[in-house]
């Protein structure tokens, strides 16, 4: 990678013997300069309103105390969007990793990440804006999927009623008959219904109602 000035860095980490491990580290890579490391969000919130020199980057942990990763990046992101944050813990639930993904992080690295790959996620977050991991990629892939799953229509309670009705063997006249209602206001919830769905007819909407439960065999 050629690059006239170093990328600068700074380390927001808790603990101290990493961070000066990590400040080594990176120091020891072409092109990476680590400008200071910090205990927390609030030092860091301190230092860089204190410092004329902006980051680059920052390697953030997301457990800490007084102000942790979370609050930390929030802010960030708010007020520094300029700089590439990169997540850094022990943690790799999804639910942790996602988190910090939806706040603005540009990658999530584990603290046990080998020293080659750590340069290797420096180079591409200066290179392409991001750092996706394998694991990262995954929990993201499934994340898609599962806000998919979730993503689920309201009903108001009339339609609901219909549905249920609609799950028999009753004609949509009788329906009409048993709701109270016109024949064309049936008709009505029943376009409703299909469009929220995106079905095209009863068989999928009555296999769209047992499948989430709103009838049952």
């Amino acid at each position: 990678m050629s690059k006239t000035k170093p990328s600068s860095l700074v380390i927001v980490d808790d603990h101290k013997l990493l961070a000066s491990s990590l400040e080594k580290l990176i120091n020891s890579f072409p092109n990476f300069n680590v400008l200071y490391h910090v205990g927390n969000g609030a030092e860091l919130q301190h230092q860089l309103e204190a410092h004329a020199e902006i980051p680059d980057i920052i390697l953030l942990d997301v457990n800490m105390p007084i102000m942790n990763g979370y609050e930390t990046l929030t802010w960030l992101t708010a007020n520094y969007p300029s700089i590439k944050v990169l997540a850094l813990s022990m943690d790799d639930d999804e639910d942790v990793i996602l988190k910090m993904l939806r706040r603005g992080a540009k990658g999530y690295l584990l603290k046990d990440i080998h020293p080659d790959k750590l340069e290797e996620a420096l180079i591409e977050v200066v290179k392409n804006g991001y750092y996706h991991s394998e694991k990262v990629a995954s929990t993201l892939l499934q994340s898609l999927h599962t806000e998919r799953e979730e993503e689920q229509p309201e009903f108001k309670e009339k339609e609901i009623t219909f549905m249920k009705l609609a799950s028999t063997e009753m004609t949509y006249k009788e329906i009409a008959k048993e709701m109270n209602l016109s024949p064309k206001t049936v008709d009505g919830y029943r376009q409703d219904v299909f469009n929220k769905l995106k079905v095209r007819n009863r068989i999928g909407m009555v296999i769209y109602a047992l499948k989430h439960k709103y009838v049952e065999l």
